[in-house]
């Protein structure tokens, strides 16, 4: 079920929405159309070569498989492509004709064998393939050029590879590509529908050499497999393209020169760099002389440098379209949207766009992939086949898809309903010191206005030294601690709660009594600010939206200057880094500060909490607990984000968010907390040597550009890699280490989350 065109594929389905298939005849269950706003559906008599179809959006054409491959498996019995000369190029003789040559085999008297208008067929099985009868009167019949099907064999690399073969080529069992164990990974199946990641079959979803797998063996990763080569010549790839389009897969053109102007090294060469992207391992990508090209499907052409010191880089390839070199980012849209690039990612409705690599909520075909032109990038809303507007897939698992909240250039608004935006409705009940009379915890952020003792005696005004003379629980000595007037208040953080000074000369101070506040109701992960979510090129990011990021917390000495970031995943417990901790093991060491946008910390909303206890990972993970010695208010500036499913793994290029007040390199933001998007790396190629070279370990993951601009750096440790499930933001990473600060080829390393939760879950029930 998908929004677009046509989705031309069905292979033994039972059932979809009600269109049933059991007991048809074969030549009579070839196709049937489904209109997937209407939810309905209508089976054909025949397919897309022969049908008159219904062109419309919303229509998808399901086919089953033997009659959309061009290529044949075995003899090619079951040949049912479109292939219509011979091999020397003679055009076929339709089956149904008696000139010039007079058939054996017809529709009529062979009907099972497809023998329609005059393609290539194999009707009597012949062992040399699909043939025809020619329209030559000199030759009656003559073989065609059929490929072979990669379901036995391999062309290329293999990334067609639809077989079934399951060993690695040392004899080791494939893992199950739905599985993690005993490997995790990200190569899960719903995250990449194009590349049939079934069973434990071999194959190529990353541009590797040739098919591999997981295996089942604890001890090693992954490894290739033994995948026969075609006896037949690989399909035709074409002239390719003398300029870019997508990601440059098909670019073809003379360019050996890398952005930063060092020359390409020749891709036969092993000097100065040794590698594995050869002419031979890589025998359909054109890898000739030093030519920029893109093997293994990078997001554009590169080459090995003949730098020493360089490994590789990214090509400056001329855009096809020029409005690419250039391009404008623009809040409007023309016709019908086809060329919008902007960056808009929300619908009429107010529904945050799901991202086009992702099948969460939504499974669909509308990748980058199989779109290369559309430019579907992160979830920006586009309209790549064709619609009324532009649109996206919404994170909202009971709405499919939505217009996006877009207006025409010309000023006009869009034709198509709009309902009302949804009224952001809080749950929380609002706890800020002036709206209510009760505590949380030992009540350091009370600020109410009783202002008399337990016993019932007036409090003397804080600022005031008579009857009962004190130098320092003042405003001045505690412009933070709420010191108004003569109104009860913690200081000092005691541990039996508020305080003050009493106005009877005979008591110098005494406990105020104050009710404690029911438990605060919330929502983890949701916070009241929508977040920019901003995939710009924290270093190169942008700016976040004040208490948008309400779980970020500012890890600090005792003397309030910031060094590292946390997440609040508990209105008591805080996430950090484990090397964040390394100055000092006592808890009074650091403090932390919630609720804060500027790194001065001077907002009204601003929380200080005291560290009680410190729990660091016994495992050697770079992952620490923190627990604060009272309760967080819980409020609009101040929410806990979600904990992951235990052990639960991220799809590679899953898009995620990194937070923070560190270092920003001169790209501007000093001093505000900044955000930045970007892709999570499967491990696998995270640990390749051009990148991180095998030095992220199993709990770790890696986030980041392939081509450098933005990252988490120094200042950045301990804070949160946050990723959106269904509109709710889940702590999947803590920012651990990396090799430079947004350096190409050096994506950032986080402590993977989900594979400590359980211990997480512990030390919180009994810490």
């Amino acid at each position: 079920q998908t929004k677009g065109n046509i989705f031309k594929m069905y292979n033994n389905l039972n059932n979809i929405n009600g269109c049933f298939f059991h007991g048809f005849p074969l030549n009579f269950n070839r196709a049937f159309l489904f209109t997937s706003k209407d939810q309905q559906c209508t089976t054909l008599a025949e397919n897309t070569k022969t049908s008159e179809l219904v062109r419309r959006t919303d229509v998808v054409l399901f086919e089953k498989r033997m009659y959309l491959l061009e290529c044949r498996t075995g003899k090619g019995k079951d040949y049912r492509g479109t292939v219509s000369e011979t091999q020397s190029g003679v055009p076929c003789q339709k089956w149904s004709a008696s000139k010039p040559h007079l058939p054996k085999y017809t529709p009529d008297n062979t009907p099972l064998a497809g023998l329609e208008a005059n393609y290539c067929r194999n009707p009597d099985e012949d062992e040399k393939g699909p043939w025809c009868y020619t329209t030559d009167p000199n030759i009656r019949f003559d073989y065609c050029n059929i490929q072979e099907c990669e379901d036995e064999c391999m062309h290329c690399s293999g990334e067609n590879y639809q077989g079934k073969i399951s060993q690695t080529e040392s004899g080791i069992e494939c893992q199950h590509w739905d599985a993690q164990q005993p490997h995790s990974h990200g190569y899960i199946p719903s995250n990449f529908p194009e590349k049939n990641l079934r069973m434990n079959y071999c194959r190529n979803p990353d541009g590797e050499p040739r098919p591999w797998c997981f295996t089942t063996n604890p001890t090693k990763r992954w490894e290739f497999c033994n995948i026969p080569r075609c006896t037949t010549p690989p399909p035709l790839s074409g002239p390719g393209r003398q300029c870019l389009s997508g990601n440059g897969e098909d670019y073809r053109g003379k360019i050996g020169v890398t952005v930063s102007g060092n020359t390409c090294q020749r891709w036969s060469a092993q000097f100065p760099h040794k590698h594995g992207r050869t002419p031979e391992s890589y025998p359909c990508k054109a890898l000739e002389e030093n030519y920029c090209r893109n093997p293994d499907g990078e997001i554009k052409p590169w080459c090995y440098t003949t730098n020493s010191t360089t490994r590789w880089e990214y090509c400056k390839i001329p855009s096809c379209d020029e409005t690419e070199a250039n391009p404008v980012i623009e809040d409007c849209f023309q016709g019908t949207g086809l060329t919008y690039r902007g960056t808009t990612s929300l619908t009429i409705s107010g529904k945050k766009c799901q991202a086009w690599r992702s099948m969460s909520p939504h499974k669909h075909t509308k990748t980058p992939t199989e779109y290369p032109n559309a430019d579907l990038r992160q979830n920006y809303c586009r309209n790549p086949d064709g619609d009324r507007a532009p649109w996206c897939y919404t994170i909202d698992p009971s709405v499919r898809w939505e217009y996006c909240n877009l207006r025409r250039c010309s000023n006009t608004q869009i034709n198509l309903p709009k309902p009302p935006r949804p009224t952001m409705v809080s749950t929380l009940r609002t706890t800020t010191a002036t709206q209510t009379d009760c505590v949380v915890g030992n009540g350091l952020d009370y600020r109410g206005t009783i202002a008399t003792t337990a016993s019932g005696k007036t409090c003397q005004e804080w600022s005031s030294q008579k009857p009962h003379s004190h130098d320092y629980f003042t405003p001045v000595t505690h412009p933070r601690a709420g010191l108004e007037r003569n109104y009860c208040r913690n200081p000092d953080g005691d541990i039996n709660g508020p305080w003050c000074y009493t106005t009877d000369p005979k008591k110098a101070w005494e406990y105020c009594e104050i009710t404690k506040c029911p438990s605060p109701k919330y929502k983890c992960g949701k916070a009241k600010v929508l977040p920019k979510l901003c995939p710009t090129r924290i270093v190169g990011g942008c700016v976040s939206n004040p208490h948008s990021w309400p779980w970020q917390i500012s890890l600090r000495t005792s003397f309030n200057m910031h060094f590292c970031g946390g997440t609040l995943i508990a209105p008591q417990w805080v996430l950090t880094a484990k090397h964040c901790l390394e100055r000092s093991p006592r808890p009074s060491s650091y403090r932390i500060f919630l609720g804060l946008h500027t790194e001065r910390a001077d907002e009204a909303s601003v929380q200080i909490r005291d560290v009680e206890r410190i729990f660091k990972e016994p495992g050697g993970a770079d992952i620490a607990l923190l627990k604060m010695h009272s309760p967080a208010v819980i409020n609009n500036e101040v929410i806990p984000a979600c904990l992951p499913s235990e052990n639960v793994m991220l799809g590679n290029r899953a898009e995620c968010y990194v937070t923070g007040w560190g270092e920003t390199r001169g790209t501007g933001g000093e001093g505000k907390l900044k955000e930045t998007g970007f892709p999570v790396i499967e491990n696998k190629v995270c640990n390749r040597p051009e990148f991180l070279n095998g030095k992220v370990r199993n709990h770790e993951l890696c986030a980041g550009n392939i081509d450098g601009g933005t990252d988490s750096c120094q200042g950045d440790s301990g804070g949160p890699l946050i990723c959106n499930e269904q509109e709710t933001f889940f702590v999947h990473g803590v920012t651990s280490w990396g090799l430079g600060c947004a350096e190409p080829m050096k994506p950032g390393v986080y402590a993977r989350v989900s594979r400590f939760v359980g211990w997480i879950e512990r030390v919180m029930s009994t810490g």
